[in-house]
């Protein structure tokens, strides 16, 4: 706006200026006046001023052009920044709520397996207490009871352990605990050919980066029970070497499933969260997927660099 209210002035002080040139006949003055200082060739300089002149049009022109554009620019990408805050926005709000999902249901957990059998493992520990010591069958039936409930809060203690850390993963590291996420997968997506390929030393990666490789793939199966209806998932894990020289670990999982297209709706936030763990050490993370040819997840991460504190991220 400002650009064009200029150019604007500029046309209108032109215009004033010939209005006058042509009223009190300039030119003819200015030539008669240039042709008494020949010698000085001042005769020449109506040429050289309106081959300024026209320079300076076309610079102006020029400035004029490039500050639409630059324009232009900027409210794309106040556009942009205004999609992807809203974004972070929806975002936020989904892992919050995904959040308290988890901790309402862990809260559950708690109050209706372990307190449950808590409070029965006490009624028995009474029962033994209040007993006759001769009533022998009392005691034996009451401690029999006590060793199921124990059993089953140590089931339900394992299966609260399971969800907050790999099974396997600490003692076995992270190609055990990758093989027996499998497994729990194939017993649950009953029908479905699942296969899974190692060919790399897993023991290179670091604890942040095993765990990253193993959410990733975590995710990806999550993903496939929800949305794929797929009928085969193969998992391919292999040691490649990029293009700076260095080497990394690509992660590959794809399925036969209905697939989508790519763009056609907004990532969910198990998705982003993948991206962001793999690019937090410098790696990268792309989808390929048409409607009715399967769904795939390509993932590289750097074996090193960009250390990162212990913990699953």
């Amino acid at each position: 706006m400002v650009a064009r209210r200029d150019m604007t002035l500029v046309g209108l002080i032109s215009l004033a200026a010939a209005i006058l040139c042509v009223r009190f006949d300039l030119s003819e003055k200015l030539m008669a006046w240039a042709h008494l200082h020949e010698r000085l060739q001042v005769d020449e300089l109506p040429a050289v001023l309106l081959v300024f002149t026209t320079c300076l049009i076309w610079f102006s022109t020029r400035r004029y052009v490039e500050a639409r554009r630059q324009l232009a620019l900027r409210t794309l990408t106040d556009m942009r920044l205004a999609d992807a805050l809203a974004e972070n926005q929806r975002l936020a709000q989904q892992y919050l709520d995904m959040q308290e999902s988890e901790r309402k249901a862990l809260a559950r957990d708690l109050h209706d397996e372990l307190g449950q059998y808590l409070n029965v493992i006490k009624l028995d520990a009474v029962s033994i207490r209040d007993a006759p010591p001769q009533d022998h069958v009392q005691i034996s039936s009451a401690a029999r009871g006590m060793i199921e409930n124990v059993d089953r809060l140590y089931g339900v203690v394992a299966s609260l352990i399971r969800q907050l850390r790999p099974v396997g993963f600490d003692a076995l590291g992270v190609a055990a605990a990758l093989e027996h996420c499998v497994r729990e997968w194939r017993a649950r997506l009953v029908g479905v050919t699942m296969s899974l390929s190692i060919d790399a030393d897993l023991s290179e990666l670091d604890e942040v980066r095993a765990l990253v490789l193993f959410r990733l793939i975590q995710e990806a199966l999550t993903n496939v029970a929800r949305h794929a209806r797929a009928g085969r998932v193969d998992i391919r894990i292999v040691k490649r070497h990029d293009s700076s020289g260095g080497d990394i670990i690509q992660v590959s999982v794809a399925d036969d499933g209905v697939g989508t297209t790519i763009g056609a709706r907004r990532a969910g936030l198990g998705l982003v969260g993948m991206r962001e763990r793999v690019a937090a050490f410098g790696g990268s993370l792309a989808l390929t997927s048409r409607p009715g040819e399967g769904f795939k997840i390509v993932a590289a991460v750097p074996i090193m660099g960009l250390p990162q504190k212990a913990g699953d991220p």
